[in-house]
């Protein structure tokens, strides 16, 4: 547990706090605040899933182009009270933060906390200090400035998001929205986080990377859409699907299958089709049941000792712990 949490009653709900520098952009802050700070009516907890703090290092701080100026937030020394800290960019990522931000990041990590950048808040990360011999990823404008200020760093720049523990970076402004829904999956599990994903109108999870958005020759002719294919495969996902049958469903060969999924989602057909199973796995299993060979058989895993093997690979958590956490049990803990 975070030592920020430490210091208030396990009653309270899990801190975000917020740092706002001059020169933040403004959308990345509105991502961190709509998601971690609103509150949730609709999916009938007896509290807020987050609380969520803005922090400042100064009492007035221009945001992004000086569109508007933030005022009225809190002091960096809320930071030390956060569970988990959140760190947005900002355009102008080769000008060195200031000492009393590069501060606040080192002092959070260094007592447990959980850091989050978003899009170009991974340069301040590295300026702290935090990324050294880790993964991360940034924005892929500026992949090539970071190796060059940060080459200790293990940059993977085709990614959305990088989870590396203790510390998350989102590659862009919307790919904010996408880690910010997989710390909410990670936090409180699949159903949550889809109900999360219905409110913004946003998928609760992409597939692929930061590839597909990279500036590239437009083809001769354009690959025609998977979302027919994939909306397909997913009322089917209990049926022993196999590439050469989503090849056959869309009238093409396997080897232009695989191209238009490296193209258009940055995976393959396998991996997207298991991480769909893996995904209706959590959900039946959030939604109580226990038998391992029926949620195997629903969501198209095969076996009980297959489900095991995905489950874990993809959450990182066996069956059983994943059902404590998140099942119908934990549910009924965190309401008495």
């Amino acid at each position: 547990m975070p030592q920020g949490s430490s210091q208030r009653s396990p009653s309270q709900p899990h801190r975000v706090a917020v740092i706002v520098d001059e020169g933040t952009n403004p959308f990345e802050v509105g991502v961190a605040t709509e998601l971690f700070g609103l509150p949730r009516p609709e999916l009938g907890l007896p509290g807020p899933l987050y609380e969520v703090l803005v922090c400042t290092p100064a009492r007035e701080v221009r945001m992004n182009h000086g569109f508007f100026s933030l005022t009225g937030a809190h002091g960096l020394d809320a930071v030390d009270t956060a569970d988990t800290l959140v760190v947005p960019g900002r355009p102008d990522n080769v000008v060195p933060r200031g000492a009393a931000v590069l501060d606040a990041i080192r002092r959070t990590h260094a007592r447990g906390a959980r850091v989050m950048s978003l899009c170009t808040g991974s340069f301040a990360l590295a300026e702290a200090g935090l990324l050294e011999g880790r993964r991360a990823t940034t924005h892929w404008m500026w992949a090539d400035r970071f190796r060059a200020l940060h080459p200790r760093v293990r940059l993977e720049p085709d990614v959305l998001f990088v989870d590396d523990g203790d510390i998350l970076t989102a590659s862009g402004s919307a790919a904010a929205l996408d880690l910010g829904l997989h710390v909410v999956r990670r936090d409180h599990g699949a159903e949550i986080a889809n109900a999360v994903s219905r409110r913004l109108v946003f998928a609760a999870h992409r597939d692929g990377g930061q590839r597909q958005f990279v500036e590239r020759p437009l083809p001769d002719v354009l690959d025609e859409s998977l979302a027919p294919l994939l909306a397909w495969a997913q009322e089917r996902l209990g049926e022993p699907l196999t590439v050469a049958e989503l090849s056959a469903r869309a009238a093409v060969s396997p080897a232009t299958l695989h191209r238009r999924f490296r193209t258009q989602l940055g995976t393959t057909p396998l991996a997207w089709l298991t991480g769909e199973r893996v995904a209706l796995a959590c959900r039946l299993i959030e939604r109580g049941e226990e038998r391992l060979d029926v949620v195997a058989a629903r969501c198209g895993l095969g076996t009980g000792a297959n489900l095991r093997v995905r489950l874990r690979k993809e959450t990182g958590l066996s069956p059983s712990a994943y059902r404590r956490r998140f099942g119908p049990a934990a549910g009924e803990a965190v309401m008495s």
